[in-house]
């Protein structure tokens, strides 16, 4: 079995996949320790770590990033590609041909079309985008799909439906909606489409358990677990310029201890 395959298989309605977003290659070794099966990155955690936002950070620098976290784990790695870093089709299959060059198992494309316009693709396009995509990376890479709708001001759940079951049938492998979070709708889009289908945990919404009874596939965090660490790291810092004591040690050992075992 194929890394691609292995990966896909793992992708199971009722009994999902967790899939945590590492930001760095020490990152993705210590969660691969742990037992995770799969990993993703995260564009905004990765963005935060040269100090940019989500969104300004180029094609070369991500694919750059997706390999050394191919290179660092033994488990699945799906990189998130944004929009593919293109403007035209042509130039989407040239990133996903990169993708697959870089060993990664899998990889995203979504249809916001970035900062610099503001909008989403309309749906014939975006799902020429996915189609060329699917054509680029072939059969030994798993293509998710991604609705932006819903993190982009587009409450419309309909709509959404309507391009994951476009990107579905132009070869996505994989359908992702951030920003559905409530279980009647997430049940609604599994019960729509014919692939498996990857859900954003976010706080407030629903536990895994109750995603896992509405069918979800896959579990990930986004850039959750990478700004979790920037807390952590504030608040030594506030300590640290405070009371000048050293509180965050016990942490500090932990984080340290779970990198050399997973060495």
């Amino acid at each position: 079995m194929s890394q691609a395959d292995e990966f896909l298989s793992l992708h199971l309605p009722g009994s999902p996949l967790l899939m945590p977003n590492a930001w760095d290659a020490g990152s993705a070794k210590v969660l691969a320790s742990l037992g995770f099966q799969a990993l993703a990155t995260t564009s905004s955690g990765y963005a935060a770590t040269l100090g940019r936002l989500d969104g300004q950070v180029t094609r070369d620098e991500v694919i750059a990033h997706a390999t050394a976290l191919a290179e660092a784990v033994e488990v699945p790695v799906s990189a998130d590609l944004e929009a593919g870093f293109a403007a035209t089709t042509d130039e989407v299959e040239e990133t996903f041909r990169l993708a697959v060059g870089a060993g990664l198992a899998g990889g995203s494309i979504e249809d916001y079309a970035g900062l610099e316009k503001d909008t989403i693709y309309p749906i014939e396009e975006a799902t020429q985008r996915v189609a060329a995509a699917a054509a680029a990376a072939g059969d030994g890479f798993v293509l998710t799909a991604r609705a932006e709708n819903h993190i982009r001001g587009r409450d419309d759940l309909d709509d959404t439906i309507t391009r994951l079951q476009a990107y579905q049938e132009a070869g996505a492998d994989v359908l992702f909606a951030p920003g559905v979070v409530a279980v009647e709708d997430v049940r609604r889009l599994v019960d729509a489409v014919d692939r498996p289908v990857n859900v954003l945990l976010l706080p407030g919404g629903p536990s895994v358990p109750e995603l896992a009874e509405a069918g979800a596939a896959r579990i990930s965090v986004g850039g959750a677990f990478a700004f979790a660490a920037l807390g952590a790291v504030k608040r030594a810092a506030e300590e640290l310029l405070g009371t000048g004591t050293t509180g965050y040690s016990e942490l500090a050992a932990e984080g340290a201890k779970a990198f050399r075992s997973a060495g």
